[in-house]
C-alpha cells in the first residue's frame, strides 16, 4: 500500500494535502471531518490587520452614534471593545487543543513593527508553525517594487529571529523576478514557500453601477503557475515548497508532486464538494502511486523538476515559442 505520508515545515505530516489558509476553518466540527478524512495540516484563516482596523473603527462609529443625545450623557458603552486580533488568536489556540493534526497560523500586517508582534503572539497559542500571507495591492504611485521587496524582505529577517516555530512564506507571482525575490528570503531561513497568494480583484454591477464582491473558485488551469515555478526551485533552494491554488483533483495534487512540491494547499475544491472529497483525492493519489510502483511519494517527488529533466526548455519561454510555432497542428481549420 502506497505511503501517503510526507514532511513539511519539520512536521510529519500523514497526507501532502494542507487545508489552505480560509473561512473553513471557522468551524471547528467542519476541521474535525477534515482531520479524518485525511488531510495532512490545516492553515487556520488568517489574520488581517487592515480589516481588524476596520471593523474596531466601525465599532467605535457604532458605540458613539448615541453618545451625548442627554447633557448627563458622556459615553453609553464604556466597556466595550473590539476583540481584534485577540478574539481571532483565541479562536486558533481553541482549535489547536480540539485537533490533532498540525495547525498552521496565517498573518498578514500593514506596519514593520505588528508583522513580529502578532507572530510571537500567534506561536504563543501552540500553533506548529506560522504561515506570512504577504498578500500586497499597491495603490500608490510612487511606491517601487524595490521597496516592497526590501520590506517584505526585513519583515521576514525580523520575525525569524523572534520566533522558535517553522516559517513559510506565502507570495504572490506578482514580481519582476519571484524566483530572485525568493532566493533572498530563503537566505534568512525560511522553511518553506508557498506559491501562490490567489489575489482577489475588484467587480463591478454594471446594473446597480457599484462595487460588489465576487468569489471565484480556482479551476484546474490556475494550477500552472505554481507548477511552473515549483519545478524551477526544486533543489534548487534549501526551503521546501507548498503549491497552491488550481488543485482541485488528484491530477494536480501528483503533477504538483511531480515538479517538486512537498504539499499541496486545497481550498476550492473543499468549498464545493465538502470534507469527505479529501478521501477520494487520496485514494486517487494512492491507485496512482500503486500503478506505478512507488512505495512513498519521496519515491517520485521532483521526477520532473527542472533539475532532473534532460529538456533544458521545458520551464523556459523557449516551450511556449514552440507551441506558438506549431499552432496550426491544432487550430481549428476555420481560422486559417
Amino acid at each position: 500500500m502506497a505511503n501517503l505520508q510526507v514532511n513539511y515545515l519539520g512536521l510529519d505530516l500523514k497526507s501532502p494535502i494542507v487545508i489552505g489558509a480560509s473561512n473553513l476553518s471557522d468551524n471547528i466540527d467542519r476541521l474535525k471531518k477534515l482531520e479524518e478524512s485525511g488531510v495532512g495540516a490545516i492553515v487556520f484563516k488568517t489574520l488581517f490587520e487592515e480589516q481588524i482596523e476596520l471593523e474596531e473603527l466601525e465599532l467605535d462609529n457604532d458605540l458613539e452614534a448615541y453618545n451625548e443625545r442627554h447633557p448627563e450623557m458622556v459615553r453609553i458603552f464604556p466597556e466595550l471593545h473590539h476583540a481584534g486580533p485577540r478574539g481571532h488568536l483565541h479562536k486558533l489556540k481553541k482549535t489547536k487543543q480540539a485537533l490533532t493534526i498540525p495547525i498552521i497560523g496565517s498573518l498578514n500586517c500593514i506596519t514593520p513593527s505588528t508583522w513580529v508582534d502578532w507572530a510571537i503572539r500567534m506561536q504563543d497559542t501552540g500553533v506548529d508553525a506560522i504561515e506570512l500571507n504577504f498578500y500586497s495591492s499597491p495603490s500608490r504611485f510612487e511606491l517601487t517594487g524595490a521597496e516592497i521587496i526590501e520590506s517584505q524582505l526585513q519583515v521576514v529577517a525580523d520575525v525569524k529571529s523572534k520566533i522558535k516555530i517553522p516559517l513559510a512564506v506565502k507570495l504572490s507571482p506578482f514580481y519582476g523576478n519571484p524566483l530572485e525575490v525568493i532566493a533572498r528570503m530563503d537566505k534568512f531561513g525560511v522553511n518553506a514557500f508557498v506559491l501562490f497568494n490567489r489575489m482577489y480583484q475588484p467587480d463591478i454591477d454594471i446594473e446597480e453601477e457599484r462595487m460588489k464582491q465576487t468569489y471565484v473558485f480556482s479551476r484546474s488551469d490556475d494550477a500552472r503557475l505554481a507548477l511552473r515555478y515549483s519545478g524551477l526551485l526544486y533543489n534548487r533552494i534549501q526551503a521546501q515548497i507548498s503549491a497552491a491554488t488550481g488543485v482541485v483533483t488528484a491530477e494536480e495534487a501528483i503533477k504538483m508532486l511531480l515538479s517538486g512540491a512537498n504539499t499541496v494547499q486545497v481550498v476550492s475544491a473543499v468549498y464545493k464538494n465538502g470534507p469527505d472529497y479529501v478521501k477520494s483525492m487520496l485514494a486517487e493519489i494512492s491507485a496512482w502511486m500503486n500503478s506505478k510502483k512507488y512505495e512513498s511519494i519521496e519515491d517520485f517527488r521532483g521526477k520532473l523538476s527542472y533539475s532532473n529533466l534532460k529538456d533544458p526548455f521545458a520551464y523556459t519561454r523557449a516551450q511556449y515559442i514552440d507551441i506558438l510555432m506549431r499552432s496550426s497542428e491544432w487550430i481549428n481549420p476555420w481560422f486559417l
